[in-house]
């Protein structure tokens, strides 16, 4: 290893998210910022790629450039963009922690927000009425949550901390130490007909695109609500469509869309029963601070030639646990 190693940085100029804090990361690292395709003079002698953001970056066609690369850092958890058969020789780590709170605490605004009507006490608040009006309670209810990473599992804690009987789904049935049966997801049906809301926090594998259709929708029931805050592709988009305007659903909360940003002329734009965030549920105020720690820390383990953290298998797109 070169003692004064070459890491590249891909990023993009962003019109909201903020630039990646490189003075965060050591003096001794040479630090080269490149776009989404790196001249030959940048690649040549870095072993270190690290993913501002993935979401223009077409991994494959760079690692078939380079034989020296060894590693790439995503700067999110999501790594399916990224995924390709050239990781076969190079490692692949992610930023998982840095969002679960966040994240976990929109999805609790979010069904707060539906369980206790406050749309609807804001429409009335703006006519000026005082109008009495009953509403619903979260205790008591049952929630399932899709995805046992971090993520799901910040989720359930917190949804549990609120009297909320919780199950978690995963990729397969197994027993967790903490929250007992993990139901597998191929039991999503008899899973949705059993509560009352069906929170989406999992990864966008082949195994979880179009996951939610027609029928776990239909099996959700006309009190069920809905929260995605995993992968858009996860939910059958026309089939979300389809149960709002039949009331085969109660609503839902979705901070992730089958194309982002959400077109214009989507019907869910003007759906009382819908909530709609620009996939923004984990971004918080000083997020890119905490996601370069991450890689720092990482990169001191790297240099050290130690094990690196998070480490995705490439065969599931995420880090097995």
């Amino acid at each position: 290893m070169p003692s004064r190693p070459r890491v590249l940085v891909v990023t993009e100029p962003h019109p909201v998210l903020p630039p990646p804090p490189l003075e965060l990361i050591p003096d001794d690292v040479e630090v080269v910022e490149v776009g989404v395709t790196p001249t030959d003079e940048q690649l040549a002698g870095a072993q270190v790629l690290y993913v501002w953001d993935h979401r223009f970056t077409d991994l494959g066609a760079l690692l078939r450039r380079t034989r020296e690369l060894r590693w790439v850092q995503a700067a999110s958890v999501g790594v399916n963009e990224l995924l390709c058969p050239e990781l076969a020789t190079v490692t692949l780590t992610n930023s998982p922690g840095v969002f679960d709170v966040a994240i976990a605490e929109w999805v609790l605004g979010a069904v707060l927000s539906h369980v206790k009507g406050l749309a609807e006490g804001w429409a009335l608040q703006r006519e000026h009425r005082w109008q009495y009006r009953t509403t619903g309670r979260l205790a008591g209810t049952r929630a399932a949550v899709v995805g046992t990473g971090s993520i799901g599992r910040a989720i359930a804690e917190r949804l549990s901390l609120l009297d909320v009987e919780v199950t978690m789904v995963g990729r397969t049935r197994r027993t967790d130490e903490r929250f007992g049966s993990v139901r597998g997801s191929d039991e999503l049906v008899a899973v949705a007909a059993e509560v009352d809301l069906l929170v989406l926090a999992a990864p966008l594998t082949p195994a979880t695109t179009a996951l939610v259709g027609a029928q776990v929708l239909g099996a959700l029931g006309p009190r069920g609500f809905l929260v995605n805050v995993g992968r858009g592709p996860t939910v059958v988009e026309a089939d979300l469509v389809d149960a709002l305007h039949a009331g085969t659903i109660a609503g839902a909360a979705l901070d992730v869309f089958e194309v982002e940003p959400l077109p214009a002329d989507s019907a869910l734009w003007s759906m009382p029963n819908v909530l709609i965030s620009p996939h923004v549920s984990g971004d918080y105020t000083g997020f890119e601070v905490d996601l370069m720690a991450v890689f720092v820390e990482n990169l001191a383990r790297w240099r050290r030639g130690e094990p690196l953290h998070n480490v995705v298998d490439p065969a599931v797109g995420y880090v097995r646990r």
